[in-house]
């Protein structure tokens, strides 16, 4: 299969325009990566408030990921059919309203059904906006930039999500963090109506309806089997749900194979390259997202930090994300791209390593630890990213963006239910119930971190942080020994060719 080297069809933008689309890109992608972190940060304030189960309170947190995950390959083919200009700002009016209802929850069940319409509004955002930066910058090297902007502003999202959720939870209640997106999102309608150029795919093909529900059926049941064997065991329901997510991906991958106008290119996975950094992509979103969802309560719980506190001591990681978009240039015209992918995977594996050792210590070594885990992990983002879009023709950047997106979110939605039930896990395993208390409280205590403290005296309370102590120490450790491998993955399928070093323009 050849490839076009030729964008899609639209005015060439000049520079000042092309750099202010990206910003409008940025700031919605910015908005999406941080309201999938937030909520760890509210988990103690949802916790009193609406009283969820450790169940529910996983599901409250990756309910909005796993829609995501199974809708993006269905919305990338649909912005690459309707315009992705179109479709961006369709869901970003969508992603408002949607704020609006999770804000206002009365419940846990009405926060979780919210968070998956939240889910569908953002599965028309995030291709979109990878998609437009394919068509917006035809140029490699402005691309590669643009590219390590976007991931930056995703990363970087992800990372002060806690930040932000920790300023407003000082100030205002646990639904202010939802209601910051409305007027993001306003912001980000109004300028793109005047920014964005519009693209789409020229010839779209007939739209096939097989494809997009067997798209969907592959991927939910798989992460969802992933996230009950954690914390159920492998039961009937984890093997039913196994079974049917394989059997949809490949009747889904038959079928691609069989049409004329596929709605994902298959044989690209032929390519080790690009499936190595599809891998990649996927584990380096898995490491931060798992750190950032524990973490936050870890800080909250474990160390007594203020919301404010503790997403402050998050704040090296962001930092340290910025900085990639200033080296990167450099980093690859001297290592190459496999080499600089795999060096920021093993910076990552060993910030996670080191989080684990500094558990009981001061928080100077525990803030050292999040620098490599912020710059390794923005620089995989931004390179597996690159990676997987320039194997596209630009008038399928939406339906290969979806791969991109689809990685990301399948990394969002492993990092927080394989890591978070691994730590509920370890910690049900280690904590002491004292003697004497009701059932109820019993049962409290065995749940999670935050509903023991509610229960327990601060005397007792002290061997139940230890137990998540212990179980976010493992879990580190779990997430270093994964990301050390995507590193040798990386190292090894990836091509690291040398370029010029580039010019500033």
């Amino acid at each position: 299969m050849t490839f076009s080297a030729t964008p899609a069809a639209g005015p060439v933008l000049t520079a000042r325009r092309r750099w202010a689309a990206l910003a409008v890109l940025a700031a919605a992608v910015l908005l999406l990566a941080i309201d999938g972190t937030v909520l760890s940060l509210a988990v103690p304030a949802l916790t009193a408030s609406l009283a969820p189960s450790a169940e529910e309170v996983l599901w409250i947190g990756d309910i909005y990921s796993l829609t995501l995950a199974g809708l993006l390959v269905l919305m990338g083919n649909l912005a690459d059919r309707f315009g992705r200009k179109r479709i961006l700002l369709i869901g970003s009016v969508a992603f408002g309203a949607a704020s609006l209802l999770a804000a206002f929850a009365p419940s846990a069940h009405a926060l979780i059904g919210a968070r998956l319409l939240l889910g569908v509004a953002g599965a028309t955002l995030m291709p979109s906006t990878l998609s437009l930066i394919r068509n917006i910058f035809p140029d490699s090297g402005e691309r590669t930039r643009a590219i390590a902007i976007w991931s930056t502003a995703f990363g970087a999202g992800s990372a002060i999500g806690p930040l932000v959720g920790g300023f407003l939870l000082e100030h205002f209640w646990w639904g202010s963090v939802f209601l910051i997106n409305v007027p993001v999102m306003i912001l980000v309608v109004v300028s793109g109506l005047f920014l964005l150029p519009e693209s789409r795919d020229p010839q779209p093909g007939r739209f096939d309806v097989p494809s997009a529900v067997l798209s969907m059926a592959a991927i939910v049941p798989l992460v969802y089997a992933i996230k009950h064997v954690v914390g159920a065991g492998v039961d009937g329901v984890t093997v039913s749900c196994v079974l049917a997510g394989l059997v949809a991906g490949v009747l889904f991958v038959r079928r691609q194979r069989t049409l004329e106008q596929p709605m994902l290119d298959v044989e690209l996975f032929r390519n080790a390259a690009f499936s190595g950094a599809v891998v990649a992509n996927v584990i380096s979103i898995f490491a931060l997202v798992g750190l950032l969802f524990f973490f936050s309560q870890y800080l909250q719980f474990g160390r007594g930090l203020r919301p404010l506190q503790a997403g402050l001591a998050e704040l090296p990681a962001t930092l340290a994300s910025i900085v990639v978009i200033a080296i990167i240039a450099q980093v690859v015209a001297r290592l190459g791209r496999g080499r600089a992918i795999a060096l920021g995977l093993g910076l990552a594996a060993a910030g996670l390593a080191a989080v684990a050792a500094a558990a009981h210590g001061p928080y100077l070594w525990l803030g050292l630890a999040l620098v490599p885990i912020g710059l390794g992990i923005g620089l995989a983002m931004a390179l597996t990213g690159d990676a997987i879009l320039s194997a596209a023709p630009p008038r399928k950047a939406g339906s290969v963006s979806a791969i991109t997106e689809t990685a990301n979110e399948l990394g969002v939605v492993l990092g927080i239910a394989v890591l978070g039930s691994l730590l509920s896990l370890v910690y049900r395993s280690n904590v002491s119930v004292p003697a004497g208390l009701p059932p109820e409280d019993a049962a409290r205590v065995r749940d999670s971190l935050g509903s023991a403290l509610q229960v327990l005296q601060p005397q007792a309370a002290a061997g139940a942080r230890d137990a998540f102590i212990t179980g976010m120490q493992v879990t580190s450790l779990v997430a270093a020994a994964l990301t050390l491998a995507a590193a040798l993955l990386a190292w090894a399928l990836i091509p690291s060719p040398r370029t010029p070093r580039p010019s500033v323009r």
